[in-house]
């Protein structure tokens, strides 16, 4: 499946009108958490720096990698060395997961097997996607199995992109610009039983495919009950919904449930939207439907226009007048989609 199709970072995306960032400072702080380092690009760090988002008290440091070379899961936090220091226990997080963890948990586990690592295991369904951890009785772990295919799982815990680690982890970590945690360092650690793992049973979702990033904000909405504030004397709005600030709908429109329009979102007349993100500044013309599908920002869907399940709309692209897309189209960033596209593909 395809990555989702926007011009932003991940850890930007808004979950819930909320970017995933600021989901994950608040996590946080909540876990007595005081002060982060960011791991980022130049063009990342400018990113979260214009956003502005609140930091829920934290202190905010930014490790920078000018270059913008790929250091992979494990060269970012080589290079933070410096600043992470050598005195306490730290977390790393993978930036594009939602993960309803308590930190303070972990970290009390962790110290509790006094081991050099911790990770945070998920149970899932089907382990497949991701990197399944096998343990041992005492909860280290034995072994991982990256990717495995159907019926060779070991287990149906998954990696899910939590750590705590002791200082020590430096000693491991080469001085090479890109490593892989996974699979430099964490075997390793497993043949000297210093590599423990801790299962969280809360939501956990990575971002990374539409499927996933959809389901993650109708489940949110699910369980949060969240709805619209404001009165729409001449539209339909099934909840539960998620409207921001200067989002307009016209007569007629039905808007629900499970919706969520960001920030001066327009929906025209005879609209209608479900199971649906639609990021900041995008409109909607009118009688055009869309369901289980993702619209970036600032994006342009004309009128009467049939968008299918599972497609993404890039930011700043233009759906124009009476086109319908199939199920699992994309249209890239900034283009147009002029004529109907009846088959799964990429629109550039």
């Amino acid at each position: 499946m395809r990555p989702l199709s926007c011009s932003r970072p991940k850890i930007l995306f808004p979950i819930v009108n909320k970017p995933l960032l600021q989901w994950t400072f608040e996590r946080l702080a909540k876990s007595g958490i005081s002060e982060v380092v960011l791991a980022v690009n130049l063009q990342t760090e400018f990113s979260i720096r214009n956003c502005r988002l609140p930091r829920s008290g934290l202190r905010l440091k930014f490790s920078r990698d000018p270059s913008g070379t790929p250091l992979g899961t494990g060269g970012p936090i080589k290079k933070a060395e410096r600043l992470v220091g050598q005195d306490s226990p730290f977390l790393v997080l993978n930036g594009d997961i939602f993960a309803d963890v308590d930190y303070a948990s972990i970290a009390k586990e962790h110290a509790k097997k006094g081991g050099v690592a911790t990770i945070a295991l998920h149970k899932v369904d089907d382990p497949m996607r991701y990197g399944v951890v096998d343990l041992h009785s005492d909860c280290s772990v034995k072994r991982f199995v990256e990717k495995p295919s159907r019926g060779s799982a070991p287990s149906n815990l998954i990696n899910a992109g939590v750590y705590v680690f002791s200082p020590e982890i430096f000693n491991y970590l080469p001085e090479g610009p890109a490593f892989s945690l996974e699979r430099d360092v964490f075997p390793v650690l497993a043949k000297q039983r210093l590599l423990f793992g801790c299962v969280f049973d809360g939501l956990w979702t990575d971002i990374g495919k539409p499927a996933d990033y959809l389901e993650l904000n109708i489940k949110l909405l699910n369980s949060l009950g969240i709805d619209s504030q404001s009165a729409w004397n001449e539209a339909h709005i099934r909840h539960p919904v998620a409207f921001d600030k200067g989002v307009s709908v016209g007569r007629g429109s039905t808007v629900g449930p499970c919706a969520v329009l960001g920030q001066s979102v327009i929906v025209g007349e005879n609209v209608h939207i479900r199971n649906s993100v639609i990021f900041p500044a995008a409109s909607i013309g009118d009688r055009t439907f869309l369901e289980e599908a993702i619209i970036g920002e600032g994006a342009v869907v004309g009128c009467d226009v049939k968008i299918g399940k599972g497609c993404v709309i890039g930011d700043h692209a233009r759906i124009c007048d009476n086109v319908t897309l199939a199920q699992n189209v994309t249209v890239c960033p900034a283009s147009e989609a002029s004529k109907s596209v009846l088959t799964q593909q990429r629109v550039c």
